[in-house]
């Protein structure tokens, strides 16, 4: 049985702030903030949180069903590392607000950045198996900045819906593909509610060790495919594009070791597309591997069905290197999304809207049992980017219980 990605659903959020600015208000080396390959990252308003993204980048894919393929959604499951309590899940949330029917099994991954790729992996297996007819998978999450520091360019906000089923229109997974590697290592985490840290050059090196391992692992289970030849083009993990740039590098040359322009130019050919969407929203956590698909399948060329290997990784750690097969059905659906459309209608912030924003989100929402949720000095982006868009909206919290509404 073949199972894979039917539909998908993005949703980058209403604002951004351009990265090159903020570097220079921040005093980043100019040099280094370069290699990060960042143009632009998205933000998110007190009036909106993991719950909210999730349900607007999954609405528009859900509505667009029949009452039959909405009946056969028998699993949600919400990939994040921005859990909003400690034993409710996400996805209860998300199955209300988007109405779907109760003979459904539900819940919340957490594994950082590898959250998505575990969630898309368990659903498939599941409809693989005959437990469920269709799957929900959501990943959604937002930053939580450290400021005046080379991360900060690099960390944004979004959410990615994925209908998981028999007909795979985005993408067929190809069963058995798969390599992992994984081992315990403090590169980075979230130790509170509010704050993200660790050690970036490990995180840096646990990656670069994560990808060549996995890959191997992958060989070991396929055969020994050629790192170039096999897959036309490649969707990683990105934190920042310099990175999958320095991993396609570094793969290149322990795999398929040639001059540095043949280097350059197969890095422009089957990773750069996946970049597209990625340098414009920043790193989005749990979804940010599907973003980088959504990218190879705006920006590539589909003649004829292509392999797409992917990478994932999650920082403490986990990975996995896996493939599936594309065409230009798929191409033409992620296409019709218009996601650069959608980028291209956000709010730009200036420094001194995104210092304020900074100190708004510092003010977390989590563990409160009451709560008046104010726009304050966003009223009017709430005015001109929400109402009378159907987007849904955080509202306030309830003895415990979080309220939403539809802008």
């Amino acid at each position: 049985m073949t199972v894979g990605i039917e539909r998908m659903g993005v949703y980058c959020g209403a604002a951004f702030i351009d990265v090159a600015k903020l570097a220079v208000e921040r005093g980043l080396d100019p040099t280094r903030f370069a290699n990060l390959l960042m143009r632009r990252k998205s933000l998110s308003f007190p009036f909106e949180d993991p719950v909210s993204f999730a349900v607007n980048a999954a609405a528009p894919l859900v509505r667009a069903l029949s009452a039959a393929e909405r009946d056969s959604i028998e699993l949600v499951v919400v990939a994040t590392e921005s859990g909003i309590d400690w034993g409710k899940s996400i996805s209860n949330y998300v199955h209300r607000y988007l109405e779907l029917g109760r003979r459904c099994r539900m819940f919340e991954v957490k594994q950082a950045c590898y959250g998505g790729t575990a969630a898309l992996q368990t659903a498939s297996a599941m409809v693989a198996s005959g437990q469920v007819r269709r799957a929900l998978v959501i990943c959604t999450d937002l930053a939580r900045c450290v400021p005046h520091s080379y991360a900060e360019p690099a960390q944004g906000c979004a959410a990615v819906a994925m209908l998981i089923g028999p007909d795979p229109v985005v993408l067929a997974l190809e069963p058995g593909a798969s390599g992992l590697h994984a081992y315990e290592v403090m590169d980075s985490c979230r130790p509170t509610a509010d704050m993200e840290t660790g050690d970036v050059d490990l995180s840096l090196l646990s990656y670069l060790d994560c990808i060549e391992k996995s890959f191997i692992a992958y060989r070991e289970r396929v055969g020994p495919v050629d790192f170039q030849a096999y897959f036309t083009y490649l969707a990683c993990h990105t934190p920042f594009g310099g990175m999958v740039k320095g991993a396609h590098r570094s793969m290149m040359r322990k795999f398929r070791p040639g001059p540095p322009a043949a280097v350059n130019e197969d890095f422009e050919n089957r990773v750069r597309p996946a970049l597209a969407f990625c340098q414009e929203v920043g790193n989005i956590y749990s979804g940010t591997v599907f973003l980088a698909l959504a990218g190879v399948l705006a920006r590539g060329s589909f003649p004829e069905p292509r392999r797409i290997g992917l990478f994932s990784y999650g920082s403490g750690c986990s990975s996995e290197f896996y493939s599936g097969i594309a065409d230009e059905r798929g191409a033409r659906m992620i296409r019709d999304l218009d996601i650069d459309g959608t980028l291209a209608v956000r709010r730009e912030l200036s420094i001194p809207e995104y210092e304020t924003l900074l100190i708004a989100e510092r003010q977390s929402l989590f563990g409160q049992r009451e709560a008046r949720v104010e726009p304050g000095a966003f009223e009017p982006i709430l005015a001109s980017h929400f109402t009378g868009t159907g987007r849904l909206i955080l509202d306030g919290i309830v003895n415990y219980q979080r309220r939403y509404r539809w802008a």
